[in-house]
């Protein structure tokens, strides 16, 4: 018995170690959180909520594209959370100078991934750049710039599509919401864990203090749209 719910909600985050929560316990990371505080705070909405965690450490958005089928097609979710760029910027010594997946293939890949969605039921989708990192004096290999300059990079082309696409898509930028927080004093090594990349426990919760409004505006938003129906 669901009481007032007319159906399940699935929520599907599909990201990489950011969504993962590499590096910290399982209970520490974001989308735990999301999931922890929708079940305590159930009564207050119309559906029986499922969390979905389809993220994979390392992954980028090439091999997220080719295994969307059965993460999220064959789930039919009702929010799909999208947050790549991190693997997709990185620039291997065996690949002479390219990053893993070029700036051009990482938009297409995010917009087909978009589209996917919305053709299997996907009502609403959360577009999320990434955070800063510390990563900011060794050069990749063979580029003459360090990791956060492609990082930068990529979040720019992400908040590009998510203009292109906002017809489609609710953007997060969690960059400009980092950046603010380190414009009022606070150091980005606060919230990173030592290898200037992953975060630590502080990190996840600005992920989710600032993802959790969002959502739940997303959530609140279908029940209104079932409601008219």
């Amino acid at each position: 018995m669901m009481g007032n719910a007319t159906k399940r909600l699935k929520i599907i985050f599909y990201g990489d170690s950011i969504c993962v929560g590499q590096g910290i316990s399982i209970h520490q990371g974001c989308v735990v959180k999301v999931a922890a505080h929708l079940e305590e705070n159930k009564s207050s909405f119309e559906h029986d909520i499922l969390v979905i965690n389809s993220s994979v450490n390392g992954r980028t958005t090439r091999q997220a594209l080719e295994d969307m089928p059965y993460h999220v097609q064959s789930q039919s979710p009702d929010i799909l959370l999208l947050q790549y760029g991190l693997n997709d910027c990185n620039h291997w010594l065996s690949d002479q100078g390219l990053p893993r997946v070029s700036l051009d293939a990482f938009k297409a890949n995010l917009k087909e991934m978009v589209q996917r969605g919305k053709n299997f039921g996907v009502k609403h989708v959360l577009l999320i750049n990434n955070h800063p990192t510390t990563l900011q004096e060794d050069n990749l290999p063979n580029t003459g710039f360090p990791f956060e300059y492609f990082n930068q990079k990529y979040n720019e082309a992400t908040r590009i599509l998510a203009e292109e696409l906002q017809e489609d898509v609710i953007f997060l930028d969690i960059e400009a919401h980092f950046s603010k927080l380190l414009s009022e004093g606070r150091e980005m090594s606060h919230f990173l864990l030592e290898d200037g990349m992953h975060l630590g426990e502080t990190g996840h919760q600005v992920y989710f203090d600032f993802i959790n409004p969002v959502l739940k505006n997303a959530i609140e938003s279908l029940a209104n749209s079932q409601k008219q129906d």
